[in-house]
């Protein structure tokens, strides 16, 4: 498979190189990150709307805090990318932001 050299990319090279199997579904997290904490409610709302349930992990010595939410679907390049646009679109006004993701496998 080839994926566009940016950072979505590498991960999907990271993740071939590991042995992930992309033909059956897997549990993907997306984190949104807020520039100001702690969100506003009509942020998390909307977010639980559009991807059912959410958790917030609040800031702590490790780092800044997020909300995670998670979606079950068979990763693909096009997917994440799409998932993180429509996710940072909604959240923009809320000053809201949709960089990050992860499977565990």
């Amino acid at each position: 498979m080839t994926w566009p050299t940016d950072s979505d990319g590498d991960v999907f090279r990271r993740m071939e190189a590991s042995g992930f199997d992309f033909s059956r579904e897997h549990s993907i997290d997306f984190n949104i990150d807020f520039e100001k904490w702690p969100p506003p409610q009509a942020a998390l709302d909307l977010l639980q709307a559009q991807y059912g349930n959410v958790e917030i992990f609040n800031p702590d010595e490790r780092g800044a805090g997020y909300v995670l939410f998670r979606i079950v679907a068979r990763a693909s390049y096009e997917l994440v990318t799409s998932v993180q646009r429509n996710a940072t679109s909604a959240m923009q006004p809320y000053g809201g932001v949709c960089e990050t993701w992860g499977v565990l496998f």
